[in-house]
C-alpha cells in the first residue's frame, strides 16, 4: 500500500458536487468525491492527505478546512417554506445557501441578489444573508451586473483617484519635454480597433540605405502622470489591468489619463517612451535605444482600413498616400520578423478564437476573430519591443518585472506524449529538456492531417500559463530568453512599473534595488493574480452574450468541431466560436466511456474525440447553467 502523503491546497469544486485539489501550477491536482470533503467547499483552503482511490485518478480526502475562500458571492433567489435559499450563480460552489426569515432583504423568488454566509452548519446547508439585490434573473443588464460583482470589478473610481486625476494638466509645458528625444517631426501611426479609444503605441519605420530597417515602438509613457505611491498609483495597483467586454471597458486608470492625456492621438504632442531598433536583413535587433520622447501621431489608422491597403485597396491609397509606403514597409518588415521567430522554434499555436459585436440596435454578431496581416505587424512589433526591453535590463541585474511563461511540467509532457502516440504523430521524445521548437516540429508533422486542430487544442492545455515575475526563466512558447511586457502600461500595471525603473535607472538614480527590490515581487503576484481573474470574468462575459446571440438560431443546424468530452456529454464549438453541449442521454447508443487521457468519449462503436468534425442542431439555451444545448444529427 501506497504511503499516504498529507497535502495543502485549494478546492475547486464542481457542479455534480465532486472537487479537485490544487496543489501549484504545473503539478498534479488531486481527485476528491463528494462523500471526502466534509464541509468543505469550493475556494477553501484544505489540509488533505492522499488516498489510493481507483483507476489512474490520484485521490485524496479532506482532514479539515483551513480558511474559507468564499465568503460572499451572487446567485438566484428562490423562496421555500423554512425561508429560502440562494444557488450560486458560481457553478463550482455546489452548495446552495439557506436564507433564514427575515434574513432576505424582501427579496422575490427569481431575484438575483448578493449573499454573505455567516455560518457552516455540519452535515447542512451554509447559511446567510442577502445583502444586495442586482435585478431579475435573466435580465441582461442584472445578469451583467452579477458577474461584475462575482469577479469583484468595480467600474467606479475612489473619489480621491478622480480628485488626483482631475489636477493632472491637459497641455504640455517645456519642463515636460526636458530630456526628451524629439520624434514629432517623424511621421508615426497608431494602428488599433475601429472603437478603441485609448493609443498606447505607435509605429515610425524607415528603410536605412544599406538596406536595414530602423524601427520605432513608440509607448505612452504613463509614468510622468502616474507617480509610486500615488491614490492612482494604488488603485492602478489594485486593478493590475483593463477589463475588456463586448459593450464596456473597465478600465485600470481614470478616463482623464487612459482616453485623453496618455492617448497617442493624431496631431496631439504626446510623451512616450520609446525603443528604436535596427533591424538586419534576417530579422535580427543589431542596435538599440530607449529613450524618454515626444511624439506627434501622423494618422489614427485602423486594422480594417490597413488590411485593406495592404491588400491593394485604391481608393484608400490615394487617401493614405501620404503613409502608405511606411504601410508597406511595415507588412515587409513583419514577415521578415514573422519568419525570424518560426526559425527559432517560436509556437504559433492555431487554436480558434471569437470576436463579439454589438450594434446600436444591440444586435450582436459572433465571428471567429480576425487574426489578418494588420494584426501581425503590430503584434510582431510589439514582441520585438519586449524582448529587446527584457534583454536590455536583464543585463543590467536591476529589479524588473519579467512575462515568463515556462515549459510544460513533466505530468502534462508526458501525458502529451502519451495522446501523441495514440493518434500516431511522429515526435522525437527528449529524456531531458523539451524546447519549443520540439512543439513547433510536432505542428508541422501534423499540419495536413485532421487531427491538426485537435493537436493544437491538446498542446495548448499541456502548456502552463504565462505570468509575471521578477525572476526570468524566459518564454517558453516565443522561444525567447528574455521577455516583458513593455508595450501597454495604459492597461497593464507591469508595463508602468518597468517604464518607472526604467526612467530611473536612465536619469542616472541609484536606488532602484532599495526602492523596487521588494515592489517587483508584490507587484508581479498582484498582477498574475488580476490578470488570471480578468480572463475569467471576461471569458464569463463572452459566453453569455454568445448564449443570446445562438438563442436567435434554435432549431437551425451548424457544423462544428468537438472542443471537450466528459462523462456526461460531448461539448461542441461551432465556427463562430460558440460552444454548446451535447447532453450524454441525447446521444445514439449506451455505455460510453470518457477517456480524459486521449480526450474521448467512447462505446466501442462510437467514439468522439476533441478535434472532431462534426455536425449538430440547436435545441436550446440554458441561462441557468449559461450554456447552449445541441444534439449531433
Amino acid at each position: 500500500m501506497a504511503k499516504r502523503e498529507i497535502l495543502e491546497g485549494v478546492l475547486s469544486g464542481n457542479e455534480r458536487g465532486y472537487a479537485f485539489l490544487i496543489i501549484g501550477e504545473g503539478k498534479e491536482d488531486y481527485f476528491i468525491p463528494h462523500h471526502d470533503l466534509k464541509d468543505a467547499m469550493h475556494g477553501d483552503t484544505v489540509l488533505a492527505e492522499t488516498t489510493d482511490g481507483s483507476g489512474e485518478r490520484t485521490t485524496a480526502r479532506v482532514l479539515k478546512v483551513i480558511k474559507r475562500g468564499i465568503s460572499e458571492l451572487v446567485g438566484t433567489y428562490f423562496t421555500c417554506k423554512s425561508g429560502g435559499f440562494v444557488a450560486p450563480d458560481e457553478r463550482k460552489y455546489y452548495n446552495d445557501i439557506f436564507i433564514p426569515f427575515g434574513k432576505g432583504l424582501r427579496a422575490k423568488s427569481g431575484d438575483k441578489v448578493v449573499c454573505k454566509i455567516l455560518s457552516y452548519p455540519k452535515r447542512k446547508s451554509p447559511e446567510g444573508i442577502i445583502t444586495k439585490i442586482l435585478g431579475r434573473q435573466f435580465d441582461k443588464e442584472t445578469e451583467l451586473k452579477s458577474i461584475l460583482f462575482n469577479y469583484k470589478l468595480n467600474e467606479k473610481f475612489p473619489k480621491s483617484v478622480l480628485e488626483e486625476a482631475k489636477q493632472i494638466p491637459s497641455i504640455l509645458t517645456e519642463t515636460d519635454l526636458k530630456d526628451r528625444k524629439d520624434f514629432r517631426k517623424e511621421l508615426t501611426i497608431t494602428i488599433d480597433g475601429e472603437d478603441a479609444r485609448d493609443f498606447d503605441d505607435a509605429i515610425s519605420i524607415k528603410k536605412l540605405k544599406n538596406g536595414k530597417y530602423l524601427l520605432g515602438v513608440h509607448i505612452a509613457d504613463v509614468s510622468h502622470y502616474v507617480k509610486k505611491g500615488s491614490e492612482i498609483d494604488k488603485e492602478a495597483f489594485n486593478r493590475a489591468t483593463s477589463v475588456y467586454f463586448p459593450e464596456k471597458v473597465i478600465p485600470m486608470l481614470p478616463e482623464k489619463l487612459c482616453n485623453e492625456v496618455c492617448s497617442l492621438k493624431e496631431g496631439v504632442d504626446r510623451l512616450t517612451l520609446s525603443c528604436v531598433m535596427t533591424i538586419d536583413l534576417r530579422g535580427n535587433v543589431i542596435d538599440y535605444e530607449i529613450t524618454p520622447s515626444v511624439i506627434r501621431s501622423s494618422a489614427r489608422m485602423t486594422y480594417n482600413n490597413v488590411q485593406k491597403i495592404i491588400d491593394g485597396d485604391k481608393k484608400l491609397i490615394k487617401e493614405y498616400k501620404k503613409i502608405y509606403k511606411n504601410i508597406i514597409l511595415m507588412n515587409e518588415l513583419s514577415d521578415l520578423l514573422i519568419e525570424s521567430r518560426e526559425k527559432q522554434g517560436s509556437i504559433d499555436l492555431d487554436v480558434k478564437e471569437s470576436a463579439i459585436y454589438v450594434d446600436k440596435k444591440g444586435e450582436i454578431t459572433v465571428l471567429p476573430a480576425p487574426r489578418d496581416k494588420a494584426h501581425r505587424i503590430i503584434e510582431e512589433f510589439m514582441i520585438l519591443a519586449n524582448v529587446t526591453v527584457a534583454e536590455y535590463m536583464y543585463y543590467l541585474e536591476k529589479p524588473f518585472i519579467y512575462r515568463v511563461h515556462e515549459s510544460p511540467s513533466p505530468e502534462r509532457l508526458e501525458n502529451f506524449y502519451a495522446f501523441l502516440s495514440g493518434l500516431g504523430v511522429r515526435y522525437n521524445k527528449k529524456k531531458d529538456q523539451v524546447f519549443s521548437k520540439d512543439f513547433q516540429t510536432i505542428l508541422k508533422n501534423a499540419e495536413n492531417t485532421p487531427a491538426y486542430t485537435l493537436i493544437n487544442r491538446v498542446m495548448l492545455r499541456s502548456m502552463q500559463k504565462a505570468k509575471y515575475s521578477p525572476i526570468d526563466v524566459g518564454h517558453f512558447g516565443l522561444s525567447k530568453e528574455h521577455y516583458c511586457h513593455f508595450t501597454s502600461p495604459i492597461r497593464r500595471y507591469p508595463d508602468l512599473v518597468i517604464h518607472r525603473i526604467i526612467k530611473e535607472f536612465l536619469s542616472g538614480k541609484q536606488n532602484l534595488e532599495e526602492k523596487y527590490g521588494q515592489f517587483v515581487f508584490d507587484a508581479s503576484s498582484q498582477s498574475s493574480e488580476k490578470e488570471k481573474n480578468a480572463n475569467e470574468a471576461e471569458r464569463a462575459v463572452d459566453d453569455y452574450y454568445k448564449l443570446l446571440f445562438i438563442s436567435g438560431y434554435v432549431g437551425e443546424e451548424f457544423d462544428g468541431i468537438v472542443s471537450g468530452v466528459t462523462n456526461f456529454g460531448v461539448f461542441v464549438e461551432l465556427n463562430s466560436g460558440v460552444e454548446g453541449l451535447v447532453k450524454i442521454e441525447t446521444i445514439k447508443g449506451k455505455r460510453f466511456t470518457c477517456d480524459q487521457k486521449n480526450y474521448t468519449l467512447s462505446n466501442g462503436k462510437t467514439t468522439y474525440k476533441l478535434g472532431q468534425k462534426v455536425k449538430i442542431k440547436v435545441v436550446g439555451v440554458n441561462y441557468g447553467e449559461r450554456r447552449a444545448e445541441f444534439v449531433f444529427i
